[in-house]
């Protein structure tokens, strides 16, 4: 078994209460900052359901010495990085990657980015982010995305079911203080994390992100809607949507990120979807050829987490796909993994933390969200965790997941009547 790579991480805590994660790699040509918020669709209502998405969008817009979108985006890109930014449920992150000559530098533009953007052009960043939503519906403006579909049933009028984007109608009714009440809630010490990594200079860093980040008031962390529901029994929902294929969501509700079973649910997913030879890919695709692809997902939050199946099949074939992919899950419950398969999934997973050393961003991302979210804080850890996964604790988590009361089932596409009904009826004797 190849050692762990160490790896010598610090926090520093600014003035006003700013977490920052410095990690030096001096052997890689990158170094990245990237900000990490508590912010999405997990903290919003059912008003304002989209707004963090569209915050996101206007933080582009310019600040006090860069006044519109184009400036801003040239002074990051002539310092060799181009701004990424992403929302997601339960969380947003604003990262790039320069030459390390050019942190310092970059690091001043993100500070301001952050804490002072204008707000200009609102009209044309709403129809940006309109079309944007568009490609989730059809002609008639309904959802046919498949992951919001089973998140929207699985999550009834929870926030952990809400879009990302939010509606059409939302949208339309975010204004200039909206955006500004919603930034000065979220942008704030109390919610964010600040993690440096690459060829950099940590004592430097820390004055640097002092000078450029010390503008950022503290505020209050926010906090997240109360834990959903549970449910009772299989959901099942079809959506009717001209395609050439239908697109399946097979979900479970899953464990939390603090969940004691969370490793070895983590270690169930790389059993059934970390490569073409496990076992979802092997089984549908390889063996019985009905469909191109196939992958499986795990999202854990702070009390609650999604398994989720998907594929996309020929109309006819959905109910097979269906049931073979129960199938499956029903053999992972009753006897669990083969060793061997457990060993390549801890091999594999150590490997990725080995290949971090050439990556500063894979770095920053992994140091800066468990730091925001205060879960196992180096890559070396995690991966102790899950190299404590045995076979009977992957089988434990299986019996634990797949059972009737945690499933949703979503098909967007074509289906004759008797397929839907056949559909409906395997998923809801699913036990």
């Amino acid at each position: 078994m190849t050692s762990l790579p160490l790896r010598d991480a610090r926090d520093v805590v600014l003035s006003n209460g700013l977490k920052v994660v410095l990690v030096p790699q001096p052997h890689v040509h990158r170094a990245v900052a990237s900000l990490y918020l508590r912010v999405g669709s997990r903290f919003e209502s059912q008003q304002n359901n989209g707004i963090s998405h569209f915050l996101e969008h206007m933080v582009f817009r310019g600040t006090p010495t860069l006044p519109t979108a184009h400036a801003q985006a040239l002074a990051f890109e002539r310092l060799g990085g181009t701004l990424y930014a992403a929302t997601h449920v339960d969380h947003g992150v604003m990262s790039i990657s320069v030459p390390p000559t050019n942190l310092e530098p970059v690091l001043a533009l993100l500070g301001e980015v952050t804490t002072s953007p204008r707000f200009t052009a609102i009209e044309v960043e709403r129809g940006i982010v309109r079309e944007e939503i568009l490609e989730d519906l059809d002609d008639e403006g309904r959802d046919i995305d498949a992951d919001n579909n089973a998140r929207a049933l699985m999550y009834e009028r929870h926030p952990l079911g809400f879009t990302i984007t939010g509606d059409i109608e939302a949208l339309d009714r975010f204004d200039e203080p909206m955006l500004r009440a919603h930034h000065a809630r979220h942008y704030t010490t109390a919610n964010a994390v600040l993690c440096l990594a690459g060829r950099l200079d940590p004592e430097a860093c820390a004055r640097v992100a002092e000078r450029h980040f010390g503008a950022m008031p503290r505020g209050e962390q926010v906090p997240a809607a109360p834990p959903p529901n549970g449910q009772k029994k299989p959901r099942f929902r079809f959506i009717e949507n001209q395609s050439s294929q239908t697109d399946l969501r097979i979900a479970f509700r899953g464990v939390s990120e603090r969940d004691p079973r969370e490793p070895a649910v983590e270690m169930l997913l790389r059993v059934l979807d970390d490569g073409m030879s496990t076992r979802l890919y092997e089984r549908i695709c390889d063996r019985l050829g009905l469909c191109y692809d196939v992958s499986g997902m795990f999202e854990a939050y702070e009390d609650d987490g999604v398994v989720d199946i998907a594929a996309g099949v020929q109309h006819d074939r959905a109910t097979v796909v269906v049931r073979e992919i129960f199938a499956l899950l029903r053999e992972l419950a009753e006897v669990g993994p083969r060793e061997d398969e457990l060993a390549k999934a801890r091999d594999r997973h150590l490997w990725s933390v080995e290949a971090m050393l050439d990556d500063a961003e894979a770095t920053a991302g992994f140091h800066g969200l468990a730091a925001l979210a205060d879960i196992t804080r180096t890559p070396e850890a995690r991966h102790e965790e899950l190299a404590r996964v045995s076979v009977a604790d992957v089988r434990d988590a299986a019996r634990a997941l797949f059972r009737p009361e945690r499933l949703t089932v979503v098909a967007v596409g074509l289906l004759r009547s008797s397929e839907e009904a056949k559909l409906e009826k395997a998923v809801r004797s699913f036990g």
